[in-house]
């Protein structure tokens, strides 16, 4: 199994047109089919249902696409990886990020970088705890921000300087937004929003076993999404304070759980990690910011 046949595979799934896939790859029709003939071959599975004018994936297609589509953004980032060696002001550097405020920090943290290392590249997907973390086992990405404790057998981190505060958003008009703080009794009932990971770790704590006076009506994985529901009325987002327009005219507001509710924020890498040197650098900046933006909003706070 080669990458230049994973390569022709994924071309042939995303035009779902042979005669298109080979033009695109510049090479015959028959060469091509004869390719992925041997890949169906080799893995003892049909991988497409041929039609009079497309090619459609088989469920093992949909599943090789996933992996192949990953091998491929691995050996581009190995390629990437070992061209940057030389380059001692530049490079690419890859981010997945959870959903928070603090990120703020980060991108605080590159602007300043790059004064210094301008040709820093820097790339950004965003998702949940197992999405990044998933991307970063595989080598897809060099740091992940995860929005819960990492796995310190696996990984290494940094704190963020601050932490973020859980809330309630909701429409501006509504009852509870009388309250300066909301808790547990005031959601029972509800048609509430959250993420499926906040749900189940941070707002489960922080209520206890009155999580079953509380009504899930929907998960998001991005709070803006849930918001938009809030603005039609059909329910409260549970989500971190300021991922949400929730100004004057906006027609929202945020209220803080009562009690407190705080979720830290970590940069993590994969132990043993093996960095190009533009991550290194940028890795010990980050290390080095941190650390005085910590001490600073403690010094704040004393």
């Amino acid at each position: 199994m080669e990458l230049r046949t994973m390569r022709y595979f994924l071309a042939v799934a995303r035009e779902e047109n042979m005669t298109r896939a080979a033009e695109l790859l510049h090479v015959t029709q028959p060469a091509l089919s004869k390719q992925l003939k041997a890949l169906e071959d080799e893995l003892g599975k049909k991988l497409f249902t041929r039609h009079s004018f497309s090619i459609q994936l088989t469920e093992e297609g949909v599943l090789l696409r996933k992996r192949a589509e990953d091998l491929i953004k691995m050996a581009d980032k190995i390629t990437t990886e070992f061209l940057a060696l030389d380059d001692v002001l530049g490079g690419d550097v890859y981010f997945g990020l959870a959903e928070s405020y603090q990120i703020r920090h980060l991108a605080s943290a590159i602007k300043q970088f790059k004064n210094t290392f301008f040709d820093l590249r820097y790339h950004i997907t965003s998702g949940d705890t197992e999405q990044v973390t998933e991307k970063l086992d595989k080598g897809v990405i060099d740091f992940a921000v995860l929005a819960e404790e990492p796995n310190t057998a696996k990984y290494h981190f940094l704190t963020f300087p601050e932490a973020d505060l859980w809330g309630v958003v909701m429409k501006a008009d509504c009852p509870l937004a009388d309250k300066q703080a909301i808790c547990a009794d005031d959601l029972a009932g509800l048609p509430l929003f959250c993420s499926e990971q906040g749900w189940n770790h941070d707002i489960s704590k922080w209520c206890g076993s009155k999580i079953d006076k509380l009504h899930l009506e929907g998960s998001f994985r991005l709070s803006y999404n849930g918001s938009l529901f809030v603005k039609e009325g059909l329910g409260y987002l549970l989500t971190f304070q300021h991922l949400i327009d929730t100004s004057p005219g906006s027609g929202l507001v945020f209220r803080p759980l009562a009690p407190t509710l705080e979720t830290k924020i970590y940069l993590i890498w994969k132990k043993y990690q093996i960095f190009t040197p533009i991550a290194q650098r940028l890795l010990e900046y980050l290390k080095d910011t941190f650390s005085v933006s910590t001490e600073t909003a403690r010094t704040a706070l004393w």
